[in-house]
């Protein structure tokens, strides 16, 4: 089992918050602010543990918002090349972020000037979120010109902050029902040099087209003109939920709009009473049956019985290849039944679909043991 997030912001996250501030401004009370900041954190999970330090941030530094922020300002380290933070360290500064969202909303400036400091250091994702609620035209007005920052943390944060479905964070309501003012940000970074970047652009498209898939296909449909390899990576990545809904429509825009043409040939599933903690092997001929060329997206859909006994269907990326008229291709694909933190398996028949092209063409079951 995975190590819990909060185990890696311990109690030395607000010490070591508390001694950066001390070293920019010596009167700050440390003890207090301790005290205040790691009470009961032990019970805490990782995001209010943050919100906590933030609160004991704002009882101990200056009542003035702006001072406050300069204090943090300069507490922080100095900026760092690269692009993409890796690990847990960056997040000492969630509670910088939580700060800003909670009691920044009145001090517009300030907060922009803080975010565009903090972004480049961990992220700004959560914090933007509270102004593009509170102010929203005047919020996208200044992320349509940090899309052009130098910074591509700076110019990620506009595409990763306005996610309307952002994971860790609460929806952006305005943008779930109407997403125009987000795609006309994402029309501004589709092809960036970052991968960074155009990766968080392929995110937000996944997230918009949950709410308006015909949006996002018809969005996709028109990047792919002209579009460079980087950009066709981006639509790819974008359409990843609407290929393993098997969406039609998703499945044309890269290609893949050939139906009836895959035939499946000797299934096997090795083994097949497979104990919980193993793996499985799917290994299957697939053919194509027509007299000219086709391309082919290859899924494995796995529907895991659940604890109430009912399924839930998975969908496994196989292969993507194209086939001459008659061609074969031998495909096989590993699955673990091992217990993880995202999905618990259980006893019982499972069944199999080899879908191709948004199609079911074979099935098939394995029977976990009890």
């Amino acid at each position: 089992m995975a190590t819990p997030l909060k185990d890696s912001f311990g109690s030395d996250v607000p010490r070591r918050i508390a001694e950066s501030i001390a070293a920019v401004r010596s009167d700050f009370p440390v003890r207090r602010f301790l005290v205040e900041a790691l009470e009961g954190y032990e019970d805490l999970e990782l995001l209010p543990r943050g919100r906590q330090i933030a609160r004991a941030l704002n009882a101990h530094l200056p009542a003035d918002y702006d001072e406050s922020i300069e204090i943090l300002l300069a507490s922080l380290d100095p900026l760092t090349q690269g692009e993409e933070l890796t690990g847990m360290a960056a997040f000492i500064l969630m509670p910088h972020v939580f700060f800003v969202a909670e009691y920044g909303l009145n001090h517009w400036e300030t907060s922009m000037k803080a975010q565009y400091e903090l972004t480049q250091r961990f992220t700004a994702e959560y914090s933007i979120r509270a102004f593009l609620e509170r102010e929203p035209e005047r919020t996208l007005e200044r992320l349509r010109e940090w899309a052009r920052d130098p910074s591509p943390d700076v110019r990620r944060l506009v595409s990763e902050g306005t996610r309307p479905r952002l994971p860790w964070a609460p929806r952006l309501r305005r943008f779930l029902l109407d997403p125009s003012p987000v795609l006309e940000l994402l029309e501004l970074l589709k092809d960036d040099e970052s991968l960074y970047v155009r990766r968080s652009v392929a995110n937000n498209l996944n997230d918009i087209g949950k709410d308006h898939p015909a949006l996002l296909i018809t969005t996709c449909r028109r990047w792919t003109q002209e579009a460079s390899q980087e950009r066709r990576w981006l639509i790819r990545h974008a359409l990843r939920s609407a290929i393993k809904r098997g969406d039609r429509a998703a499945l044309e825009v890269l290609g893949f709009g050939a139906r009836g043409a895959a035939e499946v040939d000797g299934m096997t599933i090795e083994p097949r009473r497979p104990s919980i903690g193993e793996s499985i092997r799917f290994t299957f001929t697939l053919r194509n049956s027509t007299r000219d060329p086709a391309a082919f997206n290859v899924d494995l859909r796995v529907h895991f019985v659940k604890a109430n006994g009912g399924t839930s269907p998975k969908v496994f990326r196989v292969r993507e290849l194209i086939l001459g008229p008659g061609e074969r291709r031998n495909l096989s694909k590993l699955v673990s039944v091992r217990q993880q933190t995202t999905r618990t398996h259980h006893p019982g028949r499972h069944d199999v679909e080899v879908v191709v092209n948004g199609a079911t063409v074979a099935r098939d079951l394995f029977n976990i043991a009890g």
